[in-house]
């Protein structure tokens, strides 16, 4: 089978999804191809779904018109189409690569079968399939074992806690979620971890994964120590899926190379979302992702002026209970969090109410700042940082966002 539409995209996630819809409203159609059987979803709130708080169809998006399900095999840049796993092909004028990234598997003794497949109770967690794997196997008193101390890690360590598992996190570095949180705010979100029951490790390599009959039993420790474990889950970071875009001989660096039109180094494709580079950077967040999408609409929509120079975004992250059974505990990041010579830092900290607020200011510019704990402020302050204007010299208004609750 061969069909001919103008736009392709490859990839279902939230990249590829709010192209395709933005386009169909812009009156560009799009065919999109996505790999998984589920309806397309909030990757993000994963967390939320493995600590019951959501069923898996409160998380869905809305699918585009023109939404198939396939996997894509190959691309040929010479006759401008794609082979499907089906054996069906599709020819595009503009192809779109969307394809998101993949769980990193540490490589540890013992971590797959002889049949090269993951034991039972180890599981990633990056998918819904992932997701669902793991709220299914997960129960009271389950002794699990998380590797892997940052963002993902945090949220599927408390998510199973909530589920009211045993849980050990052990992180390689220093502290937890350390591309984000300075030492102050990080160690906050240890102290939360652990008055959930959470018993976490840092400066901790794991080294090997034991199983008896394809099922996991332990991990083993650098030091040799082993930790008794029903269930492991790997949230050793992402990483970009490049593979179609490297056999179909595109420039890929960590992510595929695309310039300020998001365009790839053959100008019939373009690359957004998690598996694209621009300008050095693979973002890997929601933001950056949704800013792509929107001007590669606007451009495939005809609006020639539209550029991409980059997205300054936020991290926030919102742990909440089930049933209300946990607080929510608030944490959010932006810019530079760690001062240069020179810099003017404003810190606020109640041990009491396990609150902590920081800010960076540079030639009296906000450059960055962490929020741990009623981020009422963290709107007016991202609204502060992201217009990169002047603050007062006697600042009182920054002082004012970040002792009150407003502006969220």
């Amino acid at each position: 089978m061969t069909s001919k539409t103008r736009v392709v995209v490859i990839g279902a996630g939230l990249a590829g999804v709010t192209l395709a819809r933005r386009l169909g409203e812009l009156g560009t159609p799009a065919l999109t191809l996505g790999d998984e059987e589920h309806r397309p979803y909030n990757r993000v709130l994963l967390a939320e779904v493995l600590a019951g708080r959501y069923g898996a169809e409160v998380i869905a998006l809305p699918a585009p018109a023109g939404l198939l399900r396939g996997r894509v095999t190959g691309i040929d840049r010479a006759g401008r189409t794609v082979r499907c796993a089906d054996g069906s092909v599709i020819a595009y004028d503009t192809l779109v690569l969307a394809t998101g990234s993949n769980a990193v598997l540490p490589p540890l003794r013992g971590l797959f079968t002889p049949d090269h497949e993951l034991p039972e109770g180890v599981h990633a967690f990056r998918t819904m399939d992932d997701c669902l794997g793991l709220s299914k196997a997960v129960r009271p008193g389950a002794r699990a074992v998380v590797i892997g101390g940052g963002l993902l890690g945090v949220s599927a360590a408390r998510a199973l806690a909530v589920r009211g598992a045993q849980v050990v996190l052990a992180q390689q570095s220093e502290r937890l979620m350390e591309r984000q949180l300075d030492p102050a705010a990080s160690a906050l979100v240890r102290r939360h971890l652990e008055g959930l029951g959470v018993e976490v490790h840092t400066e901790c390599r794991v080294r090997d994964v034991r199983s008896v009959g394809g099922a996991v039993r332990s991990v083993e420790m650098g030091d040799g120590y082993a930790l008794g474990a029903d269930l492991v889950v790997l949230a050793c970071g992402v990483r970009p899926r490049v593979g179609l875009a490297r056999e179909a001989g595109l420039e890929v660096g960590k992510g595929v190379l695309v310039d300020d039109e998001l365009r790839t180094s053959d100008p019939h494709i373009r690359a957004i979302g998690d598996c694209a580079q621009h300008a050095g950077r693979v973002y890997g967040l929601a933001a950056p992702a949704l800013e792509q999408a929107g001007v590669l609409a606007e451009l495939l929509a005809g609006d020639g002026t539209a550029r991409y120079t980059g997205t300054r975004s936020l991290t926030r992250l919102t742990l909440t209970g089930s049933g209300g059974s946990f607080d929510p505990f608030d944490l959010a990041a932006f810019g530079e969090t760690d001062p240069r010579p020179g810099d003017d830092v404003v810190q606020l900290a109640d041990a009491t109410r396990g609150t902590y607020r920081k800010v960076v200011v540079r030639d009296d510019r906000l450059v960055g700042g962490v929020l741990v704990g009623e981020l009422g402020t963290v709107g007016a302050l991202a609204r502060a940082w992201e217009g990169a204007e002047p603050l007062p010299s006697d600042g009182g208004p920054l002082l004012h966002l970040l002792t009150q609750d407003g502006g969220s």
